[in-house]
């Protein structure tokens, strides 16, 4: 009879720990009858815990109250929430303007409000960098992308003069430090450096009140959208460390001290009856895939990973016992690695440890991350491993 020893992943606790293996050991049973199961439920015993009861989460600040937490908009904290949102969409706060319709009738002849406002872009874009040198490069470009904005034309109808510049400062700017966030730049300017650069641009477009550039977004032309952002996550710190913590704990202690759990896994496994699977799920399949290159497990024939991280730890040279390009050990047994393409967990180990490891992808349509759990619920995943249990 094949024991299959089935080792959770992160962030696993009772009561979901029972639910998870009943699921695990009920499919398996359907797919390959008469195999038994035998669960390694580490995460209570060696999982991570705030041993401290959380002291190490800097507190909420003092006298913040329900209604600050909620949403209001006032303050540095409401200011960078607004970045926050520029940064994502730079022509979030033109979009909104644009909304308004025109705030009036142009005079017989006058020129189209915009037409001002693109000279001035292109001004700014032959001058590039030199303008505003600490947000990085990219200025001169997006400003004449700007230019060419469609919302330009209904905001500057919609909108002051004196109220359109600073507004495009603002676009410009986030557009700049945007694109360097998103090509991982490894420096940026800090906030008081980004609000001089951004007065210094208003300038150039027109901007005559000193300041004017300073506000959340949504200042001129009502309350902002979205409220959820780094504002929410600052003020609710304690409470959303507490529920990930789990998770990201157990990867970084079993990476740090994970021998009392791989010593756990390799009793277990001497215990059962030959021939043995050991059925690893996210960082149970690290804790698998790291305890069989430490030391040979007798009777274990073969490996199967679910949504693995083992691949990637390889390669990036944070597997514990094998430091990329050393190849897999001899004792290694056969190894089936599952992985979904929406499961941006899952790696593929067959290209990093090539005639050693079979890959399948899966697909269970689930979004992420979704996916990383859906496995259990897939009968592609319980036929893969069913076909090929010693």
């Amino acid at each position: 009879m094949t024991t299959v020893v089935f080792i959770h992943g992160t962030g696993v606790r009772p009561p979901h720990t029972e639910t998870l293996n009943a699921r695990v050991t009920a499919s398996l049973a359907e797919a390959a009858p008469g195999v038994r199961v035998v669960p390694l439920d580490w995460g209570e015993r060696h999982g991570a815990r705030l041993a401290a009861g959380g002291a190490s989460i800097p507190p909420d600040r003092t006298g913040a109250t329900e209604r600050d937490v909620a949403g209001e908009e006032d303050g540095e904290d409401a200011e960078t929430t607004a970045w926050e949102r520029l940064y994502r969409d730079p022509e979030a706060e033109l979009a909104l303007a644009a909304t308004r319709g025109p705030s009036g009738e142009a005079p017989p002849g006058a020129a189209f409000p915009d037409e001002e406002f693109r000279e001035r872009l292109a001004a700014l874009a032959a001058r590039g960098e030199s303008v505003a040198p600490e947000l990085g490069p990219g200025l001169g470009a997006r400003a004449a992308d700007l230019a060419r904005s469609p919302l330009l034309a209904p905001a500057a109808e919609a909108l002051d003069p004196e109220d359109l510049a600073p507004l495009l400062a603002r676009a410009l700017a986030a557009a700049v430090i945007g694109a360097a966030l998103a090509a991982d730049a490894p420096v940026l300017c800090d906030g008081p450096a980004r609000d001089a650069a951004v007065d210094r641009i208003a300038r150039e477009l027109g901007a005559t009140a000193p300041g004017s550039t300073r506000g959340p977004v949504g200042r001129l032309i009502g309350r902002p959208v979205l409220r959820l952002g780094s504002r929410y996550a600052v003020r609710r710190r304690r409470a959303l460390t507490g529920a990930v913590h789990p998770a990201a704990g157990d990867v970084l202690k079993f990476l740090v001290r994970g021998g009392p759990l791989r010593t756990a896994l390799r009793e277990l496994a001497a215990d059962a009856e030959p021939p043995v699977v050991l059925l690893g799920h996210s960082l149970g399949g690290i804790i698998a895939l790291d305890t069989l290159i430490e030391a040979p497990l007798p009777g274990v024939r073969l490996l199967v990973t679910v949504g693995s991280q083992a691949p990637f730890l390889y390669e990036t040279g944070a597997l514990p016992h094998l430091d990329h390009p050393e190849p897999l050990p001899g004792h290694v047994p056969a190894w089936l690695n599952i992985h979904d393409r929406r499961d941006l967990l899952g790696f593929a180990a067959a290209p990093v440890f090539p005639g050693r490891a079979e890959d399948i992808a899966t697909d269970n349509r689930q979004p992420f991350p979704a996916a990383h759990s859906a496995y259990w619920s897939d009968p592609a995943v319980y036929r893969a491993i069913a076909e090929r249990l010693p």
